[in-house]
């Protein structure tokens, strides 16, 4: 694998945008689209910090009716969580994390992607 050697750091502020604008933001950055130099198969370089994250805007429909389905694999182990009591139990960082993760690529390349990026409440 080739890395570009930017070591760059780009700063999002999260407080009163929604939660999917501000992923499909720093999906895109992390991802190495807004580089001159982007190759889908090299590891950019560049890290994106999110601060401000727990001052979102969600609307309350979207906090009952936005469901997160976990499977454990075992019969009946189907469960299901609305975005609010997963904010409520988890924060808003792994909201953040899992929202950025399903917008990036599923290939070799998405954990290692994932690694530079953090999220600060």
């Amino acid at each position: 694998m080739k890395t570009n050697n930017d070591n760059s750091l780009v700063t999002i502020d999260a407080a009163g945008e929604s939660l999917g604008r501000v992923a499909s933001r720093a999906a895109a950055i992390l991802r190495g689209k807004a580089s001159a130099s982007f190759e889908r198969y090299i590891l950019p370089s560049v890290r994106v910090k999110i601060i401000n994250a727990a001052q979102i805007k969600i609307t309350s429909s979207k906090l009952a009716g936005k469901i997160y389905k976990n499977y454990s694999g075992y019969p009946g182990g189907l469960s299901f969580e609305t975005l609010g009591a997963r904010l409520a139990r988890r924060g808003a960082a792994p909201v953040f994390r899992l929202a950025i993760k399903r917008m990036l690529p599923a290939n070799k390349l998405r954990d290692r992607i994932l690694k530079n990026l953090t999220v600060e409440n």
